[in-house]
């Protein structure tokens, strides 16, 4: 491969993984037209890409971007195909592996895909902990509840004290009623007229 030609591989290589901190790495071995079809399209309408890599390329593509994979990485061993895109790399590899286990095209990638691990925020993750990372959502919800949670129970606590304070009251305001009730003589109804 001439100069030019891995110079252009990897001006594309580039422009594909800008901005790209998030991937899962799968290992794609004997797959039909029809399975690889199957897939990129199923992860396509969730916008979720895939691109098979050449390694050597990939890697100094990463280490340019700054995506620390190092060059000995398992990640770099046999064919090598990158999913990127999504919200978050929960939600891609959450995509990745209900595609690989969805009851319809799963008979389609049996023993073809391997997932090899992921990529989150430019660092190598074993796949089990992708999968388990919250996704932005998820994450949003967590920061806010944390924000929220003690002006809720500051709130809860007035709230509680002031109701507390207002029942107390209305008692009292009903034991006067019903003393100044009591208290005040009977009045007579006046005779009918003849």
């Amino acid at each position: 491969m001439s100069k030019i030609i891995k110079q252009m591989e990897m001006d594309a290589l580039k422009k594909d993984f800008h901005g790209v901190s998030d991937a899962v790495v799968l290992s794609v071995k004997g797959m039909s037209c029809l399975g690889d079809a199957t897939f990129r399209t199923n992860l396509r309408k969730k916008n979720i890409r895939v691109k098979v890599v050449k390694n050597s390329l990939t890697c100094k593509v990463f280490g340019e971007i700054g995506l620390n994979i190092a060059a000995e990485s398992p990640y770099w061993v046999g064919p090598t195909t990158m999913v990127f895109g999504a919200g978050s790399v929960a939600e891609l590899s959450q995509a990745v592996e209900g595609e690989l286990k969805a009851p319809k095209t799963a008979p389609l990638y049996k023993d073809k895909v391997t997932i090899k691990g992921a990529i989150a925020d430019g660092q190598a993750v074993p796949f089990e902990t992708a999968l388990k990372m919250p996704t932005r959502a998820q994450a949003i919800g967590a920061v806010l509840a944390a924000v929220l949670g003690p002006a809720a129970a500051v709130v809860g606590g007035l709230v509680s004290a002031g109701g507390q304070v207002a029942g107390q009251i209305q008692k009292i305001s009903e034991k006067t009623e019903s003393a100044v009730a009591e208290a005040a003589p009977p009045t007579e109804a006046p005779a009918p007229a003849q």
